[in-house]
Parts: structure tokens; C-alpha cells; sequence
């Protein structure tokens, strides 16, 4: 599949998607393309924005999404929090870039070894704020789960809270859970993401 251009609109998110998944999969196999972060580029972009995408994902420092999905700047609208929770601020981007944005595909990005997911599980919540991610976590946890398999359940559960909420736009809207192994690099795609 081609690359995408910063001045493409995509409006199909199984094409968004695929272009996702392939590249993560030169990411995994180390080939990504080459980046063209040029001044012709910047003043493209600054025009106005045409991302294949919104991502909800972990604000962890080892998780970036250009990277690990081997896009190029403007291509992935990204909101990123600790726990990849959803809040109304979160919400109120991801509709933003649904309804004025156009991306026909939204991802909710989880993580292994995710501190904020590992706080919860432990019951570490000494930072004064921290309880307002933890409780959005919490449902997530079920008995003798590995803290790996709590924050798979997490993106679940925000993916179908955004589901539900998104219903109410005029854009139509895909929205998925993805997983991303920082070991292999490999992201696990969820296709069960309860309706």
C-alpha cells in the first residue's frame, strides 16, 4: 500500500487501519521509511491538518505512536495521558478530530508495562491526582490478573466508552483497541472491542 501524503484525506478507516498495521510492521521488522520532515512538508501542514487517525494512548515516553506505527508528522492525531483513560477533555479532542478533522478511525493504545496501570494494581496512589486515573482504571481489574492483562482490559473498556459516546456524531467512526508489546515492538489489534 502507498504511503500516506500529508495532503491526503482518508476517509475509509480500513485503510487507515491497514496503513497502521503496516507500519508497524516495518517498525517491528526495523525498516522503517524515511522520514521527510522537510521545510516544503511544515509549510504543507501548517496550512491545515489531514490525519489518517485519532489515537488515545499512554503518555509513556517509550510508547510514541509516529514511531511504532512508522508514520510521517500530520499523519496521527494523538491525545495521550497517563493509562490512555478517557475524560471529557479527552473526549472533547477525540470529537475533534472525528467531526472537524474527518479521521474515520479512532484507536485506543495500550501498553506492557504501564506504570500507571502497575500503580493501580498495587494500590500505589500516593500522588494527590492520581486517583482520578485510577478509578477510571479500576474496573479493569479482575482477580489474580496479570497487570499486562488489566491494561488490555482497560483499552477495552475506554474503547467502548468511546464507542458509546461517539454514537452521537454525524461523522461515522470506527473505533478499535490496540496494544503495543514494548519487548517486540508488535501491536495486538483487538477485534472484540464490546459493542
Amino acid at each position: 500500500m502507498q504511503l500516506h501524503q500529508c495532503t491526503d484525506s482518508i476517509y475509509d478507516a480500513s485503510v487507515a487501519l491497514q496503513l497502521l498495521k503496516e507500519g508497524n510492521q516495518r517498525f517491528v521488522l526495523g525498516y522503517p521509511t524515511e522520514k521527510k520532515s522537510c521545510e516544503s512538508d511544515r509549510k504543507i501542514l501548517s496550512k491545515g491538518q489531514h490525519p489518517i487517525a485519532v489515537m488515545l494512548c499512554c503518555s509513556d515516553s517509550r510508547v510514541a505512536p509516529e514511531i511504532i506505527f512508522d508514520q510521517n508528522l500530520g499523519d496521527i492525531f494523538v491525545i495521550r495521558n497517563a493509562g490512555n483513560v478517557v475524560d471529557d477533555v479527552v473526549l472533547a479532542s477525540i470529537e475533534y478530530g472525528v467531526d472537524l478533522l474527518l479521521c474515520p478511525l479512532v484507536i485506543v493504545c495500550g501498553h506492557s508495562n504501564c506504570g500507571a496501570v502497575n500503580a493501580v494494581c498495587k494500590g500505589s496512589l500516593h500522588l494527590p491526582h492520581l486517583h482520578s486515573v485510577a478509578q477510571r482504571i479500576q474496573p479493569a481489574l479482575v482477580n489474580e490478573a496479570s497487570a499486562d492483562e488489566v491494561a488490555r482490559c482497560n483499552v477495552k473498556n475506554m474503547a467502548k466508552q468511546l464507542q458509546q459516546a461517539l454514537q452521537e456524531l454525524s461523522a461515522p467512526v470506527t473505533v478499535v483497541g490496540a496494544f503495543y508489546n514494548m519487548v517486540s515492538g508488535v501491536v495486538e489489534w483487538f477485534d472484540d472491542v464490546p459493542q
